[in-house]
């Protein structure tokens, strides 16, 4: 008799256990097909938070390296004395931020200038009396290639309420000032100040003139005692990288003004290599200018997605090997009750293969309804458990970054540390697709768990004689 036809007619005959193996085998494939459902959203937002953070690598000045090769030595009290052909230019971060694997680059000129009879210091209290201001009377000024793109700018602890900011485009010599420090001075958009630079030797410096492009309020508040106007948050100016260079210590070359370090952000990590071998190539030392790629921000982002693939994939394996065992113990009962079919078959002639043939057919049946039930469920379990899950992941993580955040000291601005924040926003909810190579994998979970579960009991009886099965039923 056809084996087909004996599956359907036990099927038929023995619809509780018929049903009661479907529903096993549809508890199996909607958790495995959850879990791959799980990991692939996972794969495709952490792959998507690739595309949008990237990884940032920092272009800096390495003294240590510096005077080991013999460019430059200790000058004592004076310092380290560098060549200015030695120095981390402005003009090499453009080259090398050119570069098809930047996706942008940013880089601050540290200068600080004094106050002229045009652009006085900002003081929220006087100082007491016969106390010696001389040593901490000057502005702040960085010099910055995009304003926009500096954490206080890019966290809102600071913003433009007047005129722009400071982009690439800008030329010339443009300022932006805090908001106390405008008011403070009678400022406006558009006005021409004065600021003499502050070398920091006790020379006198002729003053520059400068053109107010912007004006910023920043979240930091200033102190209520006095402190050195240099400490205080309204005293801050930002400069386009040129201005800053015309007050830096350090005098501009051809190459443009003298910068502490330049942070380029990378299509990903991978692309290290590549941006290493290109500052080599504009004839940076890695040794002396290293590279470092700081992927914080793609950690931050895609740890929590990792951890919740890593949980995913675990549960597929627990859930196979769980229902793998089940199902096995379900096939293997119902062999020792059939016991009596199988001898009398055997005694007829069937073949032991036709017959394990015939209980694979029982089984995979089965599978196969639960699979297609198993589709729709799995996929409105998959997005509601793994966003919950991811959601948890997030929280988690935020947590431990402002437990990290608590231990940080305050910055000499007397305000919060600014931290490089990620540019996107965390990810706390997956997107979670059906694709046919999803419903593939769980079809080739759910037989091979069937076929796994048929054949090893199966094996065990049908390798008796049939005189062994009848008598003895192992």
């Amino acid at each position: 008799m056809n084996l087909y036809k004996r599956a359907w007619w036990r099927l038929s005959a023995t619809p509780g256990k018929a049903l009661m193996l479907t529903g096993l085998f549809f508890v199996i494939c909607a958790l495995v097909l959850s879990g791959f459902l799980i990991r692939s959203a996972a794969d495709r937002a952490a792959a998507d938070a690739k595309r949008t953070v990237g990884a940032v690598a920092t272009l800096s000045l390495d003294i240590n390296a510096l005077m080991k090769s013999g460019k430059a030595e200790n000058g004592g009290a004076s310092g380290v004395r560098i060549d200015d052909s030695d120095r981390l230019r402005s003009g090499q971060a453009d080259r090398l931020g050119a570069s098809p694997v930047v996706t942008g680059f940013s880089y601050k000129v540290e200068a600080a200038g004094q106050p002229t009879d045009r652009l006085k210091l900002y003081r929220a209290v006087p100082p007491p009396p016969a106390t010696d201001t001389e040593s901490g009377d000057y502005f702040k000024i960085d010099g910055v290639r995009d304003l926009l793109a500096t954490p206080a700018f890019r966290n809102g602890t600071s913003k433009i309420v007047a005129g722009r900011g400071i982009g690439p485009d800008t030329k010339g010599g443009v300022l932006v000032l805090e908001k106390r420090l405008a008011e403070a001075n009678k400022l406006e958009v558009g006005d021409k100040v004065t600021v003499r630079p502050f070398l920091g030797d006790g020379s006198t410096q002729p003053p520059k003139e400068f053109t107010v492009g912007g004006v910023y309020v920043s979240d930091t508040a200033s102190s209520s005692q006095y402190v050195p106007a240099l400490a205080d948050p309204a005293n801050l100016l930002y400069a386009s990288p040129d201005a800053a260079g015309s007050l830096s210590a350090v005098a501009p070359t051809s190459e443009g003004p003298d910068i502490h370090e330049a942070t380029f952000t990378l299509r990903g990590p991978g692309d290290l290599p590549k941006l290493r071998e290109e500052a080599e190539a504009l004839g940076l030392d890695p040794e002396i200018y290293p590279l470092a790629v700081n992927d914080k921000q793609y950690q931050q982002i895609v740890g929590p997605i990792a951890r919740t693939a890593g949980f995913a994939t675990l549960t597929v394996w627990l859930v196979s090997l769980a229902g793998l065992a089940v199902v096995s113990l379900v096939v293997a009962g119902s062999l020792r009750e059939r016991r009596q079919e199988l001898g009398i078959l055997l005694a007829m002639g069937e073949r032991k293969p036709r017959l394990l043939g015939q209980h694979l057919v029982e089984i995979a049946a089965c599978a196969l309804i639960a699979i297609g039930l198993a589709v729709p469920a799995s996929q409105a379990l998959a997005g509601t458990v793994g966003s919950g899950l991811l959601a948890g992941e997030v929280a988690e993580a935020a947590e431990d970054a402002d437990a990290g955040k608590r231990n940080d000291y305050a910055d000499s601005m007397g305000g919060a540390p600014q931290e490089e924040q990620p540019a996107a926003e965390p990810i706390d909810e997956l997107d979670v697709r059906l694709t046919a190579g999803d419903i593939g994998q769980v079809g080739a979970a759910g037989l091979g768990i069937a076929a796994a579960a048929t054949l090893v009991p199966g094996y065990r009886v049908l390798r008796l004689k049939p005189r062994q099965i009848l008598t003895k039923g192992d």
